[in-house]
């Protein structure tokens, strides 16, 4: 019997190799035509502890992670003890032999006969491979890219014990998982949230990433450093949060598209730089990843909670935008759109995302480069007269004329106190007054470019959920599970959440017969802001804050209670 999607779950300690053999198994997947969606769950720690790599496959296309697990590969006996309970109706565990106290029904894997210690991650894999029905010399290939360039040496060694996995499994004449193979399945790749943040940022342009690392934003970074010398950009670890913030802004000021990554934890030590980014009127892209806080809290685990404080951070009035993306596709999109943004307005512009989002692997298709252009500074070229340059020059829009230190004659000024026109530091009242409306007109800019929420589902329906980010596929795949019991239900889904244009939204809330909010934060940031904004209070909410991510039975079980 064949399944239209499965749900697997490895589990183990940190360091014994069970992100390997999941993101072996996802490439596989995806190579084989599945969409995934990936959930990773660790503690902050490098070895030991509990953790989970969790992926549910399926022919048809998937949104959000699952609760009941139908193959449990338990890497230590704790997985066992743990997640037993989720197993669903036919579900199966795998485990090592070796292991103490296994129950009766665990299909025991002799992994020491199978493989030495080194190898033992590629038995595992080939037993799931063989359970799932898919195809071995597929994941050999899929062994080989991985390991082949750095290690060739064990090339050989992995396919030999994948085939003894795959035969001792075929002996043991077990029921398997088997998927629904896909029907003519268009090329995909394996790609999470953050690897597409790096390539949104790369496709924008950047040329100089600086940060301190910090959980879960630290592998745009990484990522970004791997391609560094390809693409031509500089990426730097500094000595701490205030120092990469300054540096990007410096960067920025000598003409480099620049971007800083971090964590709520971090941003906190940068809001003053944030300020002088608005003061100084100079372009910054800022990728926040979101954990639960206050302080250190979960710092592995996932939240929503930031939203506010990147929405207040930094002293003064200025404007700024703020990307909330909910897919793996539009943190790609969204981020280049950032760099668009921050040079369009000259300041601050802000990706929004959380620890899920960031580690989930999900199948997409490679992004349709042809009519992606990197966005470069405003004005670069060679100032025919340096007499009249202004570097803050009052003008209708806010946003003055950019030109870039050392490419011509004229004197290119930045000051962090109020300044004159022309740059130099002021205290005249009647400038500081004429400074900060111009400052405030980059406002209507940017408003006019805020890309409007996504509607899902029925028209003027009984219930309408409202969420942000992440939330998105768990909400739309709980909406499709309230449609079957013949509701009438509508997701509204920001992925921008500012500026709010209460034209872009209102509709839809003031015409359902219900409206609540999905969030994963305590207080409900996104409905309190919706109802600062428009008036409009949404009475109900839907909180998650135990540093997990939604997933579509948490909502439909709490809209039913």
């Amino acid at each position: 019997m064949t399944r239209e999607q499965v749900n697997i779950m490895i589990g183990g300690e940190a360091g014994q190799g069970l992100v390997t053999i999941g993101e072996l198994l996802v490439k596989s997947l995806v190579r084989s035509g599945f969409h995934i969606v990936v959930t990773q769950d660790y503690m902050s720690r490098i070895r030991g502890g509990h953790n989970t790599f969790s992926i549910r496959a399926s022919s048809k296309f998937i949104q959000a992670p699952q609760e009941s697990i139908d193959l449990l590969i338990a890497l230590n006996a704790e997985t066992v003890a743990l997640h037993r309970k989720a197993l669903s109706d036919g579900g199966l565990i795998l485990a090592d032999k070796a292991l103490e106290n296994l129950p009766s029904d665990v299909l025991a894997v002799p992994f020491k006969d199978l493989a030495d210690s080194r190898y033992e991650n590629t038995a595992a894999l080939g037993v799931a491979g063989s359970l799932l029905d898919l195809d071995r010399e597929l994941i050999a290939q899929t062994l080989e890219k991985q390991f082949g360039k750095k290690h060739p040496e064990a090339v050989e060694p992995n396919r030999k014990v994948l085939n003894k996995a795959y035969e001792w499994c075929e002996q043991q004449q077990a029921d398997g998982i088997k998927l629904n193979k896909p029907d003519d399945a268009p090329t995909r790749i394996p790609m999470n949230g953050n690897q597409a943040v790096a390539l949104g940022a790369m496709a924008g342009g950047v040329k100089l990433c600086a940060f301190y690392p910090m959980t879960p934003s630290t592998s745009v970074a990484l990522t970004l450093a791997a391609n560094a010398k390809q693409m031509g950009l500089v990426v730097e670890q500094a000595e701490d949060e205030i120092a990469a913030i300054n540096m990007a802004i410096g960067g920025s000021y000598a003409g480099a598209p620049s971007i800083v990554t971090t964590s709520g934890g971090g941003f906190a030590l940068m809001t003053e730089g944030i300020s002088l980014a608005a003061m100084t009127e100079t372009p910054v892209v800022v990728f926040v990843c979101q954990r639960p806080g206050p302080a250190t809290g979960l710092p592995t685990r996932t939240s929503q909670a930031d939203l506010e404080f990147i929405l207040f951070a930094g002293h003064g009035e200025f404007g700024r935008a703020i990307f909330t993306p909910g897919t793996v596709e539009q943190c790609f999109h969204l981020t280049r759109q950032a760099f668009e943004m921050a040079e369009m307005y000259q300041g601050p512009a802000f990706v929004l995302s959380d620890q899920f989002l960031a580690d989930s692997f999900r199948a997409v298709t490679p992004f349709d480069l042809s009519a992606v252009q990197p966005v470069y500074p405003a004005e670069v070229h060679d100032w025919e007269s340096n007499k009249n340059y202004q570097r803050y020059k009052v003008t209708e829009s806010g946003v003055s004329p950019r030109l870039l230190p050392g490419l011509s004659k004229a004197l290119v000024a930045a000051d962090s106190d109020e300044h004159t026109p022309d740059g130099h530091i002021t205290e005249d009242l009647v400038a500081a007054l004429e400074m900060t409306n111009k400052r405030m007109r980059k406002t209507d800019l940017i408003r006019e470019q805020v890309i409007p929420p996504d509607f899902y589902g029925d028209d003027r329906p009984d219930l309408l959920m409202v969420c942000w980010g992440s939330s998105l596929g768990a909400v739309r795949e709980a909406a499709d599970l309230l449609r079957k019991r013949d509701r009438s239900v509508g997701v509204l889904h920001f992925c921008q959440v500012w500026p709010l244009i209460n034209d872009q939204y209102l509709p839809y809330l003031e015409s359902a017969g219900k409206v609540m909010a999905v969030e994963g934060n305590a207080t409900g940031q996104l409905r309190n802001l919706i109802r600062r904004e428009s008036g409009f209070h949404i009475k109900s909410l839907i909180s998650r804050y135990d540093g997990l991510p939604f997933t579509p039975e948490y909502i439909v079980g709490r809209i039913d209670a």
